[in-house]
This record gives structure tokens, C-alpha cells and sequence, in this order.
């Protein structure tokens, strides 16, 4: 934890909030489908990864669509340092969904951001929300 995050790290995880963006199929985008994670997020948005070794365990992810049930498992910072979504039901690193830049994006309401999807094609998610934990 550096000294510009002297609050304790706990303090610091934040639950936010992606849906689907518009695309073709979905014009207005869908409330249906996205993602709800938790993550250490600083004041400006950026995931905070010294934060997120001290809290990897309460890193959760939670993937629901339209069509199908809900998936859960964790936030995973892979090799390189890119950001990805593994499910506890499929253990397997490849089923993993790996996040365009998100070392880089702010979570902030309003913007967007893209993530890989298991069937290998990229989606643009709207961030709807960001909340802090109690």
C-alpha cells in the first residue's frame, strides 16, 4: 500500500457494475446481460493492484445474461498483467475472460470497457455503477 492510499485496503473494494453494451441484436444494449465485480478502485477509477494481492480472495465476479445462469467466480490479474474473469465452475485458465486494457480504463459510471468472452468475440460493456462496500 503506498502512502497517496494510507486508508485501509478493505475501505478501498468497490462493487461495480457492467452491462451490455449496444450492439447488433441489442440497440439500446441490455440490462440482462453484464457483469457485477468486486475490486479494489481508487477515487479515480483504476484498479488498484498492490490493493488487490492483499484482497485477491474477496475479488469476486459474478457473470448473468439474458439466456443462461449465472456464473461466478474471481477477478484474476493473469500473466503480463492483464485482467481477466475465471469461473470456479470451470477451473480451466482457458475459459477465462480477459479484459482489453483494463489496467488502463477507469471504472466510472458512463464509461465503457471490452472483455473477451468465452466464445472468443469482444463485447463493449457500459459501466452503470461503482459502490462502495460496507
Amino acid at each position: 500500500m503506498t502512502a497517496a492510499h494510507s486508508t485501509s485496503p478493505v475501505t478501498l473494494l468497490r462493487r461495480v457494475r457492467l452491462e451490455l453494451a449496444r450492439e447488433p441484436g441489442h440497440p439500446q444494449g441490455s440490462h440482462r446481460t453484464g457483469y457485477e465485480f468486486i475490486a479494489p478502485i481508487d477515487d479515480a477509477g483504476h484498479i488498484l493492484v498492490d490493493a488487490y494481492h492483499d484482497l485477491k480472495d474477496r475479488c469476486r465476479v459474478r457473470r448473468f445474461a439474458e439466456h443462461g445462469p449465472d456464473e461466478v467466480g474471481h477477478l484474476v490479474r493473469k500473466r503480463g498483467g492483464a485482467w481477466a474473469f475465471h469461473y470456479d465452475i470451470h477451473g480451466d485458465p482457458a475459459h477465462d475472460e480477459t479484459g482489453y486494457r483494463l489496467n488502463s480504463h477507469r471504472f466510472v459510471p458512463g464509461e465503457y470497457v471490452s472483455i473477451k468472452e468465452p466464445d472468443g468475440n469482444l463485447k463493449t460493456f457500459r459501466v452503470v455503477c461503482v459502490l462502495e462496500l460496507d
